[in-house]
């Protein structure tokens, strides 16, 4: 009995240590992105928003999506936010491709997680931000190409999205935001730090490297999969990939996994089979897909 006490107390020892090891590390950029992502909700959230809206007044045609994508990674909200914000622009006349676009990068990026990310170095961080956008301007095209004259989106039954930003008191407006983004990732960051810390004490380097490193399609193919089951918030993912790519995940099998991970979290795809429709919700995965895989053999091709 005291054996297996003794190797319990081990095993414990061993997991703290890679799990206090990872939570000094990644702890600094949780906070700062919690504060950066509510400051941004509390006090520019409206004027992003409002900049979108003004667009469908303007005559940018295609290249609309360009400015689109880049006020949806600056936008803080989720999905859910997204969608029914997305429903007030299309009342206001916006163009689906400029929608699109709006919405994959939504999806994919936000000031948040640009600040949780930059804790995996300045190539990941450069790689996720590049990527994503490029994604939403892929988005765009192909709703422009495929979609002209028919509608892709069916907002009918959203409304205009309820903002919890309503206290007068401008400190407490903040404060309260705050709050709510603490308890809607503080237990994602931990798991994820704990899973983080599963993976460095049980799961071999070698292992790692054979299924994520190298420059081999089935390494990008592999991580592009994973992140399809595994994603549940991108505060939760930045400890796994922080220690994946340690042990020997390749940049690009990195890449494919942070765009399928938010693109096909469970929560999203909910919200995007009402909006979509089976047909488009299937091209909308294949899509998904199939940007990540060649996303990752071109980001291994050039790093």
């Amino acid at each position: 009995m005291s054996e297996l006490f003794d190797i319990l107390h081990r095993e414990f020892v061993y997991l703290w240590y890679y799990f206090d090891v990872q939570l000094r590390q990644i702890f600094g950029y949780w906070v700062l992105g919690i504060l950066l992502g509510s400051c941004i909700s509390v006090f520019l959230k409206d004027k992003i928003h409002g900049l979108f809206r003004a667009m469908s007044q303007s005559r940018m045609g295609l290249l609309g999506i360009v400015p689109a994508s880049l006020l949806g990674i600056a936008s803080p909200l989720c999905m859910y936010g997204t969608i029914p914000l997305a429903a007030s622009f299309t009342r206001s006349g916006m163009r689906d491709e400029w929608l699109a676009s709006f919405m994959m990068c939504s999806i994919l990026l936000n000031p948040q997680l640009i600040i949780y990310s930059t804790a995996l170095g300045t190539t990941a961080l450069a790689v996720r931000i590049v990527s994503c956008f490029l994604c939403g301007i892929a988005a765009g095209l192909l709703i422009w190409a495929f979609k002209r004259g028919k509608p892709f989106f069916r907002f009918d039954s959203f409304d205009e999205p309820v903002s919890h930003d309503t206290d007068p008191n401008l400190l407490l407006r903040l404060m309260k935001n705050v709050g709510r983004n603490i308890r809607a990732t503080g237990p994602y960051f931990l798991v994820g730090i704990l899973l983080s810390a599963l993976f460095q004490r049980y799961v071999p380097e070698d292992l790692m490297t054979t299924a994520f490193g190298g420059n081999e399609a089935f390494g990008v193919l592999m991580a592009a999969t994973v992140g399809v089951p595994l994603y549940a918030c991108g505060g939760g993912t930045i400890p796994l990939l922080q220690a994946w790519l340690m042990d020997g995940m390749s940049m690009g099998s990195a890449a494919a996994f942070m765009i399928t991970g938010p693109s096909t979290k469970i929560t999203n795809l909910g919200a995007l089979k009402i909006v979509l429709g089976m047909k488009n919700f299937l091209i909308y995965l294949v899509f998904v897909m199939a940007f990540s895989f060649i996303t990752g053999l071109t980001v291994n091709l050039l790093i």
